[in-house]
C-alpha cells in the first residue's frame, strides 16, 4: 500500500501538497505523474521501495491539509522558495504569509493557474523548520499551484533571455527602479534597489540586494528589507557606521545602516499610516538586516516626504541627512547617533531622490565644491557647512538621454580610491520577459572647468576593462561616405573614437543600427536609436546637446549592450544613457562622413564578454 500525503479532492486534477509543498504534479490516466521539471514523481511503498505515481496508484490519506478551495494553507518550511505562477493581466491577489500567527510578508501577485507567463518566488529559507500559513484574499485556482522547492521554474534560463542586458545588472525576477543604499564595505560594493519581486510592473516596493567586488560582476543576494506595518520600503541610502555611533554593533563587523522611507498607506498592512523615515542595520556584512525597534526615526512632515540620503560631515563631526519633502524642496537634518535628528534648513531644489557629495574641481583637492542632485539628474554646485546648502549655480542638466532616473553614488569608497561612483535606474521596459527594467553602468563623476563654468563630467569606470575581449584598432583613416569596419563580431562593445574635424558637414558612427552623429557645421552631437516594435517610440527619437571640439577633435566613448547604449562625448562632457533594443539588428559597425571628408585619428573597438557567463 502506498502512503502519500495528498490534498482532499485534488487527485484527479493536481497534487499540490506532497513532501511539504514540494513540486506540483499533474495526473494523466494510465500514465506516470510528472513534476514541474518533467521527472516522474516517486512515492514510497509500505516495504520501503519506490515506484512512479500514476492515476491508478492506490492511495491512503495519512495527513490532511486545509482544503484547496480555502483561502488558507498550512505548511512546514523545508525548501528555499515558495513559487508563484504569474499571468500578465490577471487580477492581483493579496497574499499574506504568517509564521506563528504573525504576518511576516504581504504582497500582491497576478496569479495565473493556466499557462503562466512566468514564475516568481518568495525566499523562505530563513523560516526553515517552522510551520507557516499562506492566506489569499479571494479564492483562486492558481492558489493550488503555489509550491515549495529549492529551485524555481525558469531558473536555468536566467541571464540567457533575449532582452537580458549582458553587462548591466538586472534582477532575476520582477521589476526594479531606483538604486538604493549604495555603499562599500570591506572589499564589497553593495547595491540595493527598488524591487517588486512578484511581478513585471511597479509595486510591492522592497529593497533588492546585490554585491560585487568590482562593480562589474554582480551576485544577487535576495531581498534585504521587506514591507511591514509602517509601509512598503521606498528609496534611501546607506552608510557604514565605522565608529559605532548608533550602538548597533554587536561583533567585529562594522554595522551597515540603511535609511529608507516607510511608505505608509501603500499596502493594506500599513493602511492609514503616513510616509515616515526608518532604518535597518546589519552586523554580518549585509547578509541579514534588523529593523530598528524605534522606527520611524523621523515622523511625517508633509505629503510623500521620502528618500533619505545620509552622509558623514567630517568638519562638524555629525551625520547629515537630506530628505525630499514635496514641492521640490529638500530638508537637511543632523545627528550624532543616526537615530535622533534635528532639522537645520530647507531648500527649494529638485524632485525626490536627493544626493549630496563633495568633489574637487579639476582634481585640485584644495578647491572643492558640493553637489546637490535630484532624481531627474539635475544638480546645483555650491557650498555646504554641515547645516545649509547654498547654490552657486542655476540648475544644471546632467542626463541627456532617454532612460535614466533616480541614481545614487556609493558611500564609504576608500580614501585611497577616492572616486565618486554613480549607478542609476535604467528605464528600459522588457516586454514578455520575467523581469523589467535594468541598472545603468557605474560612472565616475568629476567637476571640471568649461567655457560655461564648472560642470559635472561622467565616464565609465576603468573596471570595464575586465570584460574586454577582442580588440580592433583603426587609426589615421580618411573617411568619405560610409565604411563598414571589417572583422568585428558580437553584440556587446566598448568603443573609443577620436575624429579630427575637417570640412565635412557631419560624421560619426553607426553601431548595430544605432546612430551617433556630430554636426560639425552647427557644433552639436545627436544620438538616435533605430525604430522598434518592442518598446517605447521615444527610444528612436533623437537626443542632442551642444558640443565644441577640443583641440580640433571630437571624442566619443560608447558602451553598447542589448538594450542600452551609453555615450560619453569629449571625455564625459555629457552623459547620454539611451534605451534601445539592439537584438536582431544589423551587427555591423560603420563610420561615416557626410558632405566632406573627416580624419578618423583613432578608433578602438573592444568586443565584450557577458558578466553572466
Amino acid at each position: 500500500m502506498v502512503v502519500l500525503v495528498v490534498v482532499i479532492g485534488c487527485v484527479q486534477h493536481q497534487l499540490t501538497i506532497m513532501d511539504a509543498w514540494s513540486e506540483p504534479a499533474k495526473f494523466f490516466s494510465g500514465e506516470e505523474t510528472i513534476d514541474a521539471h518533467g521527472d516522474p514523481v516517486m512515492v514510497a511503498t509500505a516495504d520501503g521501495a519506490e515506484e512512479p505515481l500514476t492515476a491508478e496508484t492506490s492511495v491512503e490519506v495519512v495527513s490532511k491539509d486545509i482544503k484547496t478551495d480555502s483561502p488558507e494553507r498550512e505548511l512546514r518550511i523545508e525548501k528555499r522558495y515558495l513559487n508563484f505562477p504569474v499571468k500578465q493581466g490577471a487580477s492581483g491577489r493579496l497574499i499574506k504569509f504568517f509564521i506563528n500567527d504573525k504576518v511576516v510578508r504581504e504582497f500582491e501577485v497576478a496569479l495565473g493557474s493556466d499557462r503562466p507567463d512566468f514564475w516568481v518566488f518568495l525566499e523562505v529559507s530563513e523560516f526553515k523548520g517552522k510551520t507557516a500559513t499562506l492566506r489569499i484574499d479571494k479564492e483562486s485556482k492558481a492558489f493550488d499551484s503555489i509550491y515549495q522547492s529549492n529551485t524555481y521554474p525558469g531558473e536555468d534560463k536566467v541571464y540567457k533571455e533575449k532582452l537580458r542586458p549582458q553587462f548591466h545588472f538586472s534582477s532575476k525576477r520582477g521589476w526594479n527602479n531606483d538604486t538604493n543604499g549604495m555603499v562599500y564595505y570591506d572589499g564589497e560594493y553593495h547595491m540595493f534597489y527598488q524591487h517588486n519581486p512578484f511581478g513585471w510592473p511597479w509595486g510591492n516596493m522592497t529593497w533588492g540586494h546585490a554585491v560585487s567586488t568590482d562593480m562589474i560582476y554582480w551576485t544577487e543576494l535576495g531581498d534585504a528589507i521587506h514591507p511591514d506595518e509602517l509601509g512598503t520600503i521606498f528609496s534611501g541610502g546607506a552608510i557604514v557606521d565605522h565608529k559605532n555611533t548608533s550602538g548597533f554593533q554587536t561583533g567585529d563587523e562594522k554595522p551597515i545602516v540603511c535609511f529608507y522611507t516607510s511608505a505608509g498607506g501603500t499596502n493594506p498592512w500599513s493602511k492609514d499610516q503616513p510616509f515616515t523615515q526608518s532604518i535597518a542595520y546589519s552586523n554580518d556584512r549585509g547578509r541579514a538586516f534588523t529593523k530598528y525597534e524605534g522606527n520611524p526615526i523621523i515622523g511625517h512632515i508633509r505629503g510623500g516626504n521620502r528618500d533619505p540620503k545620509v552622509i558623514w560631515h567630517e568638519p562638524t563631526g555629525k551625520w547629515v541627512m537630506v530628505l525630499y519633502v514635496e514641492e521640490e524642496e529638500m530638508d537637511f537634518f543632523t545627528s550624532t547617533d543616526l537615530k535622533n535628528w534635528t532639522k537645520t534648513s530647507r531648500l527649494k531644489s529638485f524632485h525626490e531622490c536627493p544626493e549630496l557629495f563633495e568633489l574637487p574641481v579639476d582634481g585640485d583637492e584644495n578647491n572643492k565644491k558640493w553637489v546637490l542632485y535630484g532624481a531627474a539628474a539635475d544638480y546645483f554646485i555650491g557650498s555646504f557647512d554641515g547645516k545649509e546648502f547654498k547654490p552657486e549655480t542655476k540648475s544644471i542638466k546632467f542626463n541627456h538621454g532617454n532612460a535614466f532616473y533616480a541614481s545614487q553614488t556609493f558611500s564609504d569608497i576608500p580614501q585611497e580610491d577616492g572616486r565618486r561612483i554613480m549607478m542609476g535606474w535604467g528605464q528600459v521596459p522588457m516586454p514578455e520577459m520575467p523581469w523589467n527594467q535594468m541598472i545603468s553602468f557605474p560612472l565616475v563623476l568629476s567637476l571640471r572647468t568649461t567655457d560655461e563654468g564648472i560642470r559635472m563630467f561622467a565616464e565609465p569606470i576603468k573596471e570595464v576593462e575586465k570584460i574586454h575581449k577582442k580588440k580592433h584598432l583603426f587609426s589615421d583613416k580618411i573617411i568619405d561616405g560610409t565604411k563598414t569596419l571589417p572583422g568585428i563580431n558580437g553584440e556587446l562593445f566598448h568603443i573609443k573614437a577620436e575624429f579630427e574635424v575637417g570640412d565635412a558637414r557631419s560624421f560619426g558612427l553607426i553601431i548595430r543600427e544605432y546612430n551617433i552623429t556630430y554636426n560639425a557645421k552647427e557644433s552639436f552631437i545627436v544620438c538616435t536609436g533605430p525604430e522598434s516594435d518592442i518598446g517605447p517610440e521615444k527610444f528612436s527619437e533623437p537626443h542632442n546637446a551642444p558640443l565644441k571640439p577640443v583641440d580640433g577633435k571630437i571624442i566619443f566613448e560608447i558602451l553598447v549592450d542589448r538594450t542600452m547604449v551609453e555615450v560619453f562625448p569629449n571625455n564625459g562632457r555629457y552623459y547620454f544613457p539611451m534605451g534601445s533594443y539592439l537584438v536582431d539588428r544589423d551587427p555591423a559597425i560603420k563610420v561615416f562622413s557626410k558632405k566632406g571628408k573627416t580624419k578618423l585619428t583613432n578608433l578602438e573597438v573592444y568586443e565584450l564578454n557577458s558578466i553572466w557567463k
